[in-house]
């Protein structure tokens, strides 16, 4: 594809046609994705490709509570374990998730509930002795170190783009890390930084909605003149 036209058109899928994804096509995803920058080009990702249908499952298991505290905190008008939030009211929103739950439980499912089933599931890991950490110690909320996977969490979107699979990146098997480690036999330096999901879309995305630049960049300070 046209690296403009990728860039500007890859969004996330969450529904997949039910045919499978031939290895060698994930095999060439991964080899493109490859070339993602890191730090001290270090290169501290770890991909697992998740085959096993019980270990599906159990994926799925540890995705569906996050998913539906989530929700909870949507239906509240938060933003979702922000950083900087109503603490009080995020707790009163996340113990409202059971009554999401039961909902869900009673219909028919969608991309969360049935998680197990796309084609295509990469757990991303990080190795944490190999990421510059710039941020470590602060007081605030850290994230630095994410700019040495993520990277590669998106090439592997865009390598999956041109191969015409869809795919979305989702953070909230996080939620329950240690169990997810245990069931991925992961390493206690390794840290859980996403899981993909790729498959054959039902539809392909060709135009999506973005903020214009003068919305989010300004010149010389935060509080400067927007760039238009």
């Amino acid at each position: 594809m046209d690296l403009r036209e990728a860039l500007r058109t890859t969004g996330a899928v969450r529904e997949f046609r039910s045919e499978p994804v031939p290895d060698e096509v994930v095999s060439r995803v991964l080899d493109t994705a490859r070339f993602a920058p890191s730090g001290g080009n270090r290169q501290a990702w770890w991909v697992v490709v998740i085959k096993d249908p019980e270990i599906r499952r159990g994926l799925r298991d540890l995705y569906l509570p996050g998913w539906y505290e989530y929700l909870a905190q949507r239906a509240a008008g938060l933003t979702p374990w922000a950083p900087v939030t109503d603490d009080a009211a995020e707790s009163e929103a996340v113990a409202r998730a059971g009554a999401l739950a039961a909902e869900s439980a009673a219909g028919p499912g969608g991309f969360a509930e049935h998680l197990d089933r796309v084609a295509v599931l990469l757990a991303l890991f990080v190795d944490l002795r190999a990421v510059a950490a710039v941020d470590k110690g602060f007081e605030r909320y850290t994230l630095v170190a994410g700019a040495s996977v993520y990277p590669f969490a998106w090439n592997l979107l865009l390598a999956a783009r041109d191969e015409g699979l869809g795919g979305v990146l989702t953070t909230m098997n996080v939620r329950r890390e240690p169990e997810v480690k245990a069931l991925l036999g992961a390493p206690d330096h390794f840290a859980l930084t996403a899981v993909l999901a790729l498959g054959w879309p039902s539809k392909q995305v060709s135009r999506l909605t973005r903020q214009p630049v003068s919305a989010f960049t300004t010149i010389d300070r935060v509080d400067g003149a927007p760039f238009a």
